[in-house]
């Protein structure tokens, strides 16, 4: 899960990423001292949880979360429990009260794996094995089991199928993302989503579809190597 912590406390940002970073199932992709800068992040990177001080200068932690059109799940960290009924009207996962135990803070992020499971096999039960594109002069559909991987250029994609041409269409990584299984394709590098029934080998930092080698970013490695059963093993 990509994860990101706002605190405008510097000593409190320490601890939250340091106890984020021991939960193997967590990849802290940014760390925020206010609300403008959580904005920022969100408008480049992709985020599933939110860890949310309530109390910052500027735009509170509330009002930054009422704020997004498209919530992540969000666990919020505040010294006052006052604001706890506000939060859960917002459908956050959990509220914690600092000093956080690190016992209740695990508790938190397991309600959120659960949280996050359970919305990933609701996502891929409901979801087609089709989608449509403009490509060509009108509109192509792919079959998702078709794709071998998917190359950003700039504001293009290129759609690699199994049998047949690619195909060019206009669209974003993240837009295609939001059609794909999350079980079944990963993005190893910022300009590559692959399928993962595809992959004949890793090495170092380089992914392999049978001759073809694609590059590995170090910001995705790690999850990959989860993901296909292989993280976190001496």
């Amino acid at each position: 899960m990509k994860v990101l912590a706002v605190d405008d406390e510097p000593l409190a940002l320490a601890l939250l990423e340091d106890n984020i970073r021991q939960v193997p199932a967590f990849r802290l992709v940014a760390s925020c001292s206010n609300a403008m800068e959580a904005l920022a992040v969100l408008g480049k990177q992709e985020v599933d949880l939110i860890f949310l001080d309530i109390q910052m200068p500027g735009l509170t932690g509330l009002q930054f979360l009422q704020s997004l059109s498209v919530k992540p799940m969000v666990i919020l960290i505040t010294a006052y429990e006052k604001y706890a009924l506000e939060g859960f009207n917002l459908d956050v996962i959990d509220y914690l009260v600092k000093p956080v135990p690190l016992e209740r803070f695990l508790r938190a992020c397991n309600k959120a794996q659960d949280f996050f499971k359970l919305k990933n096999n609701a996502f891929s039960a409901e979801q087609p094995d089709y989608f449509f594109v403009n490509a060509e002069y009108g509109l192509i559909k792919i079959v998702i089991a078709d794709i071998v991987q998917i190359e950003g250029l700039k504001d293009y994609l290129k759609i690699h199928l199994a049998d047949g041409k690619p195909l060019v269409i206009r669209m974003s990584m993240k837009g295609i993302e939001e059609k794909l299984p999350p079980n079944k394709f990963f993005r190893i590098h910022k300009s590559y989503i692959v399928a993962i029934a595809y992959i004949t080998s890793i090495r170092k930092n380089s992914v392999f579809l049978g001759n073809q080698e694609l590059p590995l970013s170090d910001h995705y490695k790690d999850d990959l190597l989860r993901v296909i059963g292989q993280g976190n093993r001496g």
